[in-house]
């Protein structure tokens, strides 16, 4: 029986990208269960890529009661569906064979990974008292993507001067912008910058030399989206949301390496239901953007743990 359902969690704080802002996590919770096991999977329906809570829970609901992985992977496309029950999926296998999940998918015990922190697209000088307050955080990322962000940059910096600094444009910037752009974010120290262009409009990026890493996220869903980075992207950001699930995720990550990109692994504001299955992803990373639980006012039971040392493995009380 696979059942879904729903959620609201409030954040800390409004949290605001290019597209808009929000003051809650809307997921959807799945559970696959059977011969007395129950598995736990969540997702986060994306308005970008035209999905509601309510299209999401339809297409679950649309499944099969008994199907397995390999049969969801034709019967769902890439998206936020796919992943919830893909997860649930993993999580029933972990608990009825009585193992981690990592162990059913032939990896190693993951460890702890430092993970960046999203400070929220705001006005200058509350972004750089929001740098300041995270400023002994190892990795800052800068929701950025409007053609005024060269005085958000300044700011962020000021606040943080010693933190590593990525920034995440959110398709917002033209090509003229980003050209603007590029030499300052070089010269405040700015290691990596995701989705600058919008995709399909993200051609010039193969015309012009690329000193600051440029990664992929709304270019990128799984493997089918390797060919079309080409000479543009020099990093993949991978989220289950976007691949469809663990699975996929895992072999997105693979094909992404032997093609030579680095990978990023990141998330939807979710719970730390959804960060539980990305953390075995996230092993080895260039870069972790795990940060969906710091950023809530509630989290579910059994959250993960976040310290120094960055995002720990999930327990087995909350998934695989």
């Amino acid at each position: 029986m696979i059942t879904v359902r729903a959620e609201r969690f409030r954040l800390a704080a409004v949290f605001t990208i290019a597209r808009g802002s929000r003051t809650e996590a809307a997921v959807l919770t799945v559970a696959v269960e059977r011969e007395g096991v129950r598995g736990w999977g969540e997702c986060v329906p994306y308005a970008r890529y035209g999905e509601t809570l309510e299209s999401v829970a339809a297409q679950i609901e649309g499944l099969p009661a008994g199907i397995d992985r390999a049969a969801l992977q034709a019967a769902l496309p890439a998206g936020a569906a796919r992943n919830a029950v893909d997860c649930a999926l993993w999580d029933w296998a972990a608990k009825r064979a009585g193992r981690r999940a990592w162990d059913l998918a032939g990896l190693a015990a993951p460890e702890p990974m430092v993970t960046a922190y999203t400070l929220s697209l705001d006005a200058p000088e509350k972004m750089r008292a929001a740098a300041a307050r995270h400023a002994h955080r190892p990795l800052l990322k800068i929701k950025l993507g409007t053609p005024d962000d060269m005085a958000r940059l300044e700011a962020v910096r000021a606040g943080a001067p010693d933190a590593t600094i990525i920034v995440d444009a959110n398709e917002g910037w033209t090509a003229e912008v980003y050209a603007d752009l590029a030499p300052h974010l070089l010269r405040l120290g700015v290691a990596m910058v995701e989705q600058p262009l919008p995709a399909g409009q993200d051609g010039m990026l193969a015309e012009i030399a690329r000193p600051l890493p440029v990664c992929a996220d709304e270019s990128c869903h799984d493997r089918e989206s390797l060919p079309d980075l080409a000479g543009k992207y020099d990093m993949v950001n991978i989220k289950l949301d976007k691949t469809g699930g663990l699975t996929e995720a895992l072999a997105l990550r693979d094909a992404a390496r032997a093609a030579g990109y680095r990978v990023m692994v990141g998330c939807m504001v979710g719970t730390s239901l959804a960060m539980a299955p990305a953390v075995l992803v996230a092993q080895g990373a260039e870069v972790v953007d795990l940060d969906g639980p710091l950023l809530l006012a509630e989290d579910r039971p059994h959250a993960m743990t976040y310290d120094a040392a960055g995002v720990h493995p999930a327990e087995p009380a909350l998934w695989g």
